[in-house]
């Protein structure tokens, strides 16, 4: 019996040795950037063509399948809280939606398992809660950065004293709340307002800089996924951003987001 117990005791202390070993590691990865997707420039680059893809604009097989069917599904019940964040924020719901179907369809397109078993069956968006969070994959790193532009007048990023307060914290312990409001599987309105508030914050830096990038939503999105460090106003930014494959084509972040805004997909939700 005391064999038993001791062996059973060395496997619920390697469980948890294991345990801790992952998430430090996730740690490690996350801050030294390795879970980063590789970046490229323009649109999209098409590779190992089975069959032809036509260049016109429109064309593309991005909102073609039971990936597209699913995912429009799911963002149609999400349609009130986004324009609730979109007036809140005074960031075109459109736009905010522009970042949700890329990094939704990235998720449909490399989690196939998931995909086919749960989010396309319920028709719910793909909420993550490791190494990035929430329905739009926002990084820990990348939220806390969030809320300290949007109280810190000295900063480039402030968007200016109405939104100072739409992230103050209720309890004590923000990190723990942090993760509750952005995961939160039931409840989506702090994952868009998080985004929302990202996008706000990369507009007002490029505005007092004297550009504005809130027509050029490929640019926006290009930014809103490469990272506040790497945000820096100039005259002709190009598009790029993380690659998503789909299909027989890689698309760039940015260039897929401006695909969906330019399109008449979820028009009537999300006009332009």
């Amino acid at each position: 019996m005391k064999t038993k117990l001791k062996i059973f005791g060395m496997i619920i202390v390697l469980f948890f040795a294991l345990a801790g070993a992952f998430f430090i590691f996730g740690w490690i990865a996350v801050n030294l950037g390795l879970t980063n997707t590789p970046g490229i420039k323009g649109n999209r680059l098409e590779v190992e063509k089975s069959a032809p893809i036509s260049s016109d604009k429109g064309s593309s097989i991005w909102d073609q399948g039971e990936e597209w069917q699913s995912l429009e599904i799911a963002i149609k019940k999400d349609a009130e809280v986004i324009n609730k964040v979109a007036s809140e924020t005074d960031i075109p719901a459109r736009a905010i939606v522009a970042q949700l179907v890329v990094e939704q369809l990235r998720l449909f397109h490399t989690e196939r398992a998931a995909f086919k078993e749960i989010l396309a069956p319920l028709r719910i968006l793909g909420n993550q809660v490791l190494f990035s969070w929430g329905v739009l994959g926002m990084k820990e790193e990348t939220a806390i950065a969030v809320e300290k532009h949007l109280t810190d007048p000295a900063s480039e990023f402030y968007p200016g004293k109405k939104y100072e307060h739409l992230l103050d914290f209720k309890t004590a312990n923000h990190d723990k709340e942090r993760f509750e409001r952005i995961a939160n599987e039931r409840n989506h309105y702090y994952a868009y307002l998080y985004a929302a508030l990202y996008l706000k914050e990369i507009e007002s830096q490029w505005q007092k800089a004297g550009y504005d990038i809130t027509s050029e939503i490929g640019v926006w999105s290009t930014l809103y996924n490469i990272g506040f460090t790497h945000s820096v106003p100039k005259p002709n930014p190009a598009v790029g951003g993380a690659a998503i494959p789909i299909g027989d084509t890689i698309w760039s972040f940015g260039g897929l987001a401006e695909e969906f805004y330019d399109s008449d997909k979820l028009l009537t939700e999300f006009p332009r």
